[in-house]
Parts: structure tokens; C-alpha cells; sequence
């Protein structure tokens, strides 16, 4: 049987939906029990079944395979805590983490994604969702991660989503944020038939329940693509260590190594640089804060 190169465009639990290069789609299971492949991973895989023998997708009929092989990733963003790993997408080159007005959102969640896009060498892109309700504390909350240098773009999905479609352009993204923030809006606006694919995908899959917990890709156009992952309340870095968290931390740069102790952890410690740079103005209280919660429970 001749092994086909195909993406992983949708995960439902250990099912799986791959584009082939021609546009076909394939049902896709892994052999044996553990699955750790995710949305956006490139694969090998082997027909199982021929799209007789498969399931539909509109008004095409799906064929069935098997996963043989995950490529190299170029990036992995993912989740953890003590016990296990959740796996969010693969192979993206930006994650474009979805804040709003209202509700109010976790500065605490949005910073362990940062953390977790530096670790990953991700570009960054804060959007501030639902401009029209009134943005004035939101984008207050915003000021620190402005003046620390990461992009933040103020829209509201509703009305336009172009703005954002321009920096989409070239990329692999990720959307991620909590429930609420309007990402399947932003998914909508930019691709207004992705609620019949995801329905669809749904279908073929017969996972409806599952429809907002796995993550699924959207192609933009030849050069960029967006992935669209489930509303997370916890974003936790158990797998990262105390340095790599205190480099995600990127205003941290000019003062990492200049405490008087080696091992200091910026709680107490006489002489500590960080500490001496929240004094003087150099970095927020509120950033030392966030640190110190994060390196203090990972998970």
C-alpha cells in the first residue's frame, strides 16, 4: 500500500481528519492506543478503505487510513501539568492570543501563553475583541504588554476583520484564549463558511459533542493558514523550567544574571536585579507578580 503525505486539518479525540495535496480528505486513526498527534502536524498514512467504504462530507465521500508516521514539527504548543500534556497545534509559526472587553480576561492566562510562545519561538499578536463595547480598561490592561513591545491590535469582530486578516497573511496561526472572547466570531469573519465546515467535520467524524474541544485548520489562501482551538481557562508550563519561564518573561533580558546570587528566585533575595528594576520603573509590579505566581505553580 503506497504511503500519502497529508495534514492533520481536524483532531476528535484519537479520530482525525488529513488533507492530502490534491484536496482530498481521509479519516484517519492512529495504530495502537496513544495518539499524540495534533491539528496541523504533517503525517504519513496508508488507506485503510476507499471513499465507498468511508463516510461523507457534504457531498463527497471520505476515505479511511491510518497514521503511519508523524513528521518533524518545526514548533509544538502545548499545555501541562503534573500528570499529563495536552497537545494544542503544530508546525505554527504565530499564535494570536484573543483578549476582550467584556468579559474580562486573565492577565495571569495571557501571560503563560506568552511564555509558552517564547519557548516555542512563536511571533505574538494580542488582539483586543469587541472594540464596540467600550475599551478603555481593557486596553489599560493592555499598556504593560504595549510598552514591553508586543503587538496588539484593537477590533471588534463584528464589524471588520480585515485588519487582522493582513497579519494573518504568510502565517500558520493559532488562536487561543478563554471562552468568551470571541474567536469563532473572528473565525467567522475571516472565513464565513467555517461553521458549515466545522459542522460537516463534525458529522463525518461523529464527535458533534466534541466540537468545541478539539482544534481544527482553516486555509486562508495559498500562503496562510489559521488554526482555531478551544476556549482554555488554564494554560499551565509544568514542563518548562524556572529559567525558561523567567526568559518568557521578555523585559527580564538586561537583568537575568545580575542578582547577587546565582540561584536567586526574585522573592526576597538582598541585590535582586529584578527586584531593583520594579523600583526603579524599569519593569511593572504586576509583571514581577505574574512571574513569581507562574514559576510558583507551573501547572
Amino acid at each position: 500500500m503506497a504511503t500519502l503525505h497529508a495534514q492533520i486539518v481536524a483532531a476528535f479525540g484519537r479520530q482525525y481528519l488529513a488533507k492530502l495535496p490534491d484536496g482530498e480528505m481521509l479519516t484517519c486513526l492512529t495504530r495502537g492506543k496513544r495518539s499524540d498527534v495534533v491539528c496541523g502536524d504533517h503525517v504519513e498514512v496508508q488507506r485503510t478503505g476507499d471513499a465507498s467504504s468511508g463516510l461523507s462530507l457534504g457531498a463527497l465521500n471520505i476515505g479511511q487510513a491510518v497514521i503511519d508516521k508523524v513528521s518533524p514539527r518545526t514548533s509544538l504548543l502545548f499545555r501541562s501539568d503534573a500528570f499529563k500534556q495536552k497537545l494544542i497545534a503544530a508546525n505554527v509559526t504565530q499564535i494570536v492570543i484573543v483578549v476582550a472587553t467584556e468579559p474580562s480576561f486573565s492577565d495571569e492566562l495571557l501571560a503563560r501563553c506568552l511564555v509558552a510562545a517564547y519557548d516555542q519561538n512563536l511571533e505574538v499578536l494580542i488582539v483586543l475583541n469587541k472594540c464596540d463595547l467600550g475599551a478603555d480598561a481593557a486596553r489599560a490592561q493592555l499598556a504593560n504588554y504595549r510598552a514591553i513591545g508586543y503587538r496588539v491590535l484593537e477590533l471588534s469582530a463584528l464589524e471588520d476583520v480585515s485588519a487582522l486578516r493582513a497579519l494573518l497573511d504568510g502565517h500558520v496561526s493559532v488562536l487561543v484564549g478563554q471562552s468568551g472572547m470571541g474567536k469563532s466570531t473572528l473565525i467567522n469573519g475571516l472565513l464565513p463558511d467555517a461553521q458549515a465546515a466545522t459542522r460537516e467535520i463534525s458529522t463525518v467524524l461523529d464527535s458533534g459533542k466534541h466540537t468545541t474541544t478539539h482544534a481544527k485548520l482553516y486555509r486562508l489562501n495559498e500562503r496562510s493558514s489559521v488554526i482555531d482551538c478551544p476556549g482554555v481557562q488554564a494554560f499551565g508550563l509544568h514542563h518548562l523550567t524556572f529559567g525558561a519561564i523567567e526568559q518568557g518573561f521578555t523585559e527580564f533580558s538586561p537583568y537575568l544574571g545580575k542578582c547577587r546570587f546565582r540561584d536567586c528566585r526574585h522573592l526576597k533575595e538582598p541585590d535582586c536585579a529584578l527586584r531593583i528594576a520594579v523600583s526603579k520603573g524599569e519593569i511593572t509590579a504586576r509583571r514581577l507578580e505574574l512571574f513569581l505566581q507562574i514559576a510558583a505553580n507551573k501547572a
